[in-house]
């Protein structure tokens, strides 16, 4: 994995200029929402190319809409001869860490004072790590804690009756070092959904990635 989306222009490119057009903008327009120049989001749409996940999350945030969804990647094509009823693939590391890194949105499982919990965070994957935003005392901020933290991403399509879901665990780590959670943020674009000031960064490290196809029907 190498932290970019590889597409071609039938694929991303497509799905960028319709879903642009759909909202009535001007490439000059979601340009600057995402504050990428207008000269790359032309070649974006018109020519073969691996935008960075943190490029394509900035124009998928303009466009109101998702990495997953530009990508293609929100529900599995099944293609050819269908699994049988209830299957399920395993995934290998290399494709976990590809579907983890289109997504923004996981959950992450902690021990409070209030007893065992799995929250939802918004994430950034950097570097082959899940670094997300938190406050101290809340849910989240007790990952550190832990010898181990498990993090898990998935997506369902329950019309299709497919989808997977990925589960990384490992050591998870407040990151205090400010250049770091500067790079952490330039990186990791998407804002946490929960209110107030979330300024307390934690970084998981990844000691193995396991996941899961599943053919419902």
């Amino acid at each position: 994995m190498d932290g970019h989306v590889h597409n071609h222009r039938s694929d991303v490119g497509r799905r960028v200029a319709s879903r642009r057009e759909q909202l009535g903008l001007s490439r000059e327009d979601v340009a600057g929402r995402a504050g990428v120049a207008p000269q790359y989001l032309r070649y974006l749409e018109e020519r073969p190319s691996s935008p960075s996940v943190a490029s394509l999350t900035r124009v998928a945030r303009a466009l109101e809409t998702s990495v997953a969804e530009l990508t293609g990647a929100e529900a599995p094509v099944v293609s050819g001869n269908p699994p049988p009823h209830g299957e399920m693939v395993k995934l290998a590391p290399d494709e976990c860490y590809d579907l983890v890194a289109l997504h923004a949105v996981g959950r992450v499982a902690v021990t409070t004072p209030e007893g065992p919990a799995i929250i939802p965070v918004n994430y950034g994957l950097v570097d082959g790590a899940v670094a997300f935003r938190t406050m101290p005392g809340a849910g989240p901020s007790f990952a550190p804690d832990a010898a181990e933290t498990p993090f898990e991403v998935d997506a369902l399509d329950e019309a299709q009756g497919v989808g997977w879901s990925v589960l990384l665990v490992g050591p998870a780590r407040e990151v205090t070092d400010p250049a770091e959670i500067a790079r952490l943020a330039e990186a990791t674009p998407t804002e946490p959904w929960a209110p107030g000031d979330r300024d307390l960064w934690v970084r998981l490290r990844p000691s193995r990635a396991t996941g899961l196809r599943v053919y419902l029907r």
